[in-house]
């Protein structure tokens, strides 16, 4: 528990860059931006069917995302991870 309110307390202080700011979070199909690029994915199970979850990082500011393209679930899409490792 300790563990998950530290996470949300240093995602909270990540400086995003402007284009990283502007992306909607948690709405499938929401588009991400140019400066995005794409890593691995995986799949994953959700209820009964597998969804793809594609990792992204930012050229700009370095900010780590997955999308998370799940079609039962329209509050799936993007979302912070953390920030990529140097």
């Amino acid at each position: 528990m300790t563990d998950d309110i530290n996470r949300q307390n240093e995602l909270k202080k990540m400086a995003l860059c402007d284009a990283c700011a502007g992306i909607q979070r948690n709405w499938r199909k929401a588009p991400g931006h140019p400066e995005l690029v794409q890593g691995n994915n995986r799949q994953e199970r959700r209820g009964g069917a597998l969804v793809t979850v594609t990792k992204y990082q930012c050229d700009r500011c370095g900010t780590a995302w997955e999308y998370e393209n799940d079609k039962a679930n329209l509050k799936a899409g993007w979302s912070v991870v953390g920030r990529a490792r140097n």
